[in-house]
C-alpha cells in the first residue's frame, strides 16, 4: 500500500468507506510526516495535534455507523493562516499581528469542518500576505521540500510547502495576484484560484480569492465540492451551483478545443528558457492530442503592470504609515521599503490613475481569453529562487515583476490555474491554464487533461535523514 501520508483524498475515503484504513490512522501519519518535515521546512504556524486526533476519531465514529459527512469526511486538510479559524490568531504573517484567538470560523474554516476534515494546522504566510515568499517577521523562513536552499513561493508559502511534504493530501491558500498559483508552481502541485466569489471568503477584496492546492486535480474538485457552499457574509460570492465537481471531471478531450497560448507577457521579468519550454511543451501535447492551438499576442502592457503594483502599494502603505516606528521596525524592512517609498507621495490623481489601469488591465484579459476556449501560459518567468529571497528580484522597489502572468486573472474573475508539468534540475515547473469567467470546472477539466498529457512526473520529497 501507498505510505498513508502520500495517498490521495480520493484514495482515502474509498478505504475508510470499505474499512481498510481509519482516519485516526491516517492523522496519526499525516502528524508524524510534519514531525519529520517541519525542523526542516518550517510550513506550520500552528499544530493541531490533540484537536487533529479527536476529529479524527469522530470521524472514525460515523464511517463505522455508515454516516460521513461528506465524500471528504476525515481526510486531513491545512487551512492558511489568514483563512480564519475558531480557536487559532490571525496575525497575518507578521510579528506585530494580533495573537489573540479569534472567537469563530471564517467560511472556509466552516465548510471543511461542516464536511468532516481533520484540520492539522495553520500554514505559514509573509508580511501581510504582499511577499511571494516563505519570508515572515513572525514565522522565519518557510523552504521548499524539492530543495531546502530554494523557496515555495508566496503568499501561500506553508501551504505549498505542506502539500509538497505530504501534510496530508487537501490544502488551502489564498490568492490576489498569484499566491496560490505561485507556490503551486514552485512546489509542483495543482493549485486553483477560482472565478472571484466561488469560493466564499470574509473577508472579500476586490481580487481576492482563495483555492485549494493539492497533489491531483482530483483532490481539489473534491474540495470544491464542499468550500463552495454558500456564506452570506460573503458579499461578493457568486450565487451557488451544487456542481460535483469530481464526478464531471474526466471526458474533456482536446479535439475540438481552441487553446490561446501566451509565451511572454511583455512586461515584468523575461521568461527563462526552462519556463517557456514547459508552456511550448504542453502545447504541443495538446495539439498532438487534436486541440487547435493559437498563439496569442500579450494584453498586458508595462503601463498595466505598473498600475496594479501602485495599487497594492497604495493600499499597504496606509496601513503601515499609520503605524507607530516601534511597531514598524518590527516588519520586515523589505515589505516597509516597498510600500513606502514612493507610496506615502501619491496624490489622489496617481491612485486613480492606477485604478484605471487596474481596470483596463481586467478588461483587456476578458477580451483575450474570450477569442478561446482557454488560454495557456507560464505560471512564474523563473524556475526557482533562493529560499532567503524576499521576491526573485530580491528588490523592494521592483518587488513584483514576476507576476505578470498571474495577476490580471485575479481582477478579471477568471478561473486560473497551475498544474506541473516537468522538471528543470530537479525543480517543478508547471504551466497555467486560464478559463472564461465563471468557468471553472472547465480549468479543472482541462487541468485533468494536462495530467493525462504530461510527462512522467518525479517521486515526491522525502525528509532529510
Amino acid at each position: 500500500m501507498t505510505d498513508l501520508h502520500a495517498m490521495t483524498a480520493a484514495d482515502l475515503t474509498g478505504a475508510f468507506a470499505d474499512r481498510r484504513l481509519s482516519p485516526v490512522e491516517v492523522a496519526e501519519a499525516a502528524l508524524a510526516r510534519i514531525e519529520a518535515w517541519e525542523p526542516h521546512v518550517n510550513a506550520l504556524f500552528r499544530v493541531h495535534r490533540d484537536r487533529a486526533l479527536a476529529a479524527a476519531r469522530e470521524s472514525e465514529a460515523r464511517w463505522r455507523d455508515g454516516r460521513p459527512l461528506s465524500p471528504i469526511d476525515g481526510v486531513p486538510i491545512t487551512l492558511k493562516e489568514n483563512i480564519v479559524s475558531a480557536g487559532d490568531p490571525a496575525p497575518i504573517g507578521v510579528a506585530i499581528g494580533d495573537l489573540a484567538p479569534k472567537p469563530d470560523d471564517s467560511p472556509i474554516a466552516a465548510r471543511v469542518r461542516e464536511a468532516g476534515c481533520v484540520l492539522l494546522g495553520k500554514t505559514t504566510m509573509p508580511d501581510y500576505g504582499m511577499l511571494s515568499s516563505g519570508r515572515s517577521s513572525l514565522h522565519g523562513t518557510t523552504r521548499n521540500p524539492w530543495r531546502l536552499d530554494r523557496n515555495p513561493a508566496g503568499s501561500s508559502s506553508g501551504a505549498g510547502a505542506a502539500a509538497a511534504a505530504g501534510y496530508g493530501p487537501l490544502h488551502v491558500g489564498t490568492d490576489i495576484g498569484g499566491s496560490v498559483r505561485l507556490p503551486a508552481n514552485h512546489c509542483g502541485l495543482f493549485g486553483l484560484k477560482p472565478s472571484l466569489g466561488r469560493i466564499p471568503i470574509h473577508p472579500p477584496f476586490m481580487g481576492r480569492a482563495a483555492g485549494p492546492m493539492t497533489r491531483t486535480v482530483l483532490d481539489s474538485a473534491l474540495l470544491m465540492s464542499e468550500i463552495t457552499r454558500p456564506d452570506v457574509r460573503d458579499y461578493m460570492s457568486l450565487p451557488h451551483d451544487p456542481i460535483n465537481y469530481a464526478a464531471r471531471l474526466e471526458g474533456l478531450e482536446a479535439r475540438g478545443l481552441r487553446i490561446g497560448l501566451i509565451r511572454t507577457m511583455g512586461a515584468g521579468i523575461d521568461p527563462e528558457p526552462a519556463v517557456l519550454a514547459a508552456a511550448d511543451a504542453a502545447a504541443k501535447a495538446l495539439a498532438d492530442a487534436g486541440a487547435e492551438v493559437v498563439e496569442l499576442p500579450s494584453f498586458l502592457t508595462p503601463d498595466m503592470l505598473e498600475g496594479i503594483c501602485r495599487f497594492f502599494e497604495a493600499r499597504s502603505c496606509n496601513d503601515v504609515s499609520a503605524l507607530p516606528a516601534e511597531a514598524r521596525a518590527r516588519i520586515l524592512p523589505f515589505v516597509v521599503e516597498w510600500c513606502t517609498w514612493r507610496a506615502g507621495s501619491f496624490s489622489g490623481a496617481d491612485v486613480m490613475n492606477a485604478y484605471m489601469q487596474v481596470a483596463a488591465m481586467r478588461e483587456a484579459a476578458v477580451k483575450a481569453v474570450a477569442t478561446v476556449d482557454f488560454v495557456l501560459s507560464p505560471v512564474a518567468p523563473i524556475v526557482s529562487y533562493s529560499a532567503e529571497a524576499h521576491s526573485p528580484t530580491e528588490d523592494p522597489r521592483n518587488a513584483l515583476a514576476h507576476i505578470a502572468y498571474t495577476v490580471a486573472y485575479n481582477f478579471s474573475e477568471q478561473p486560473a490555474a497551475s498544474v506541473n508539468w516537468d522538471f528543470s534540475d530537479g525543480m517543478p515547473v508547471g504551466v497555467q491554464l486560464v478559463g472564461q469567467r465563471f468557468d471553472d470546472l472547465g480549468v479543472l477539466r482541462l487541468a485533468r487533461l494536462i495530467e493525462r498529457l504530461r510527462p512522467a512526473q518525479q517521486p515526491w520529497p522525502e525528509p532529510p535523514r
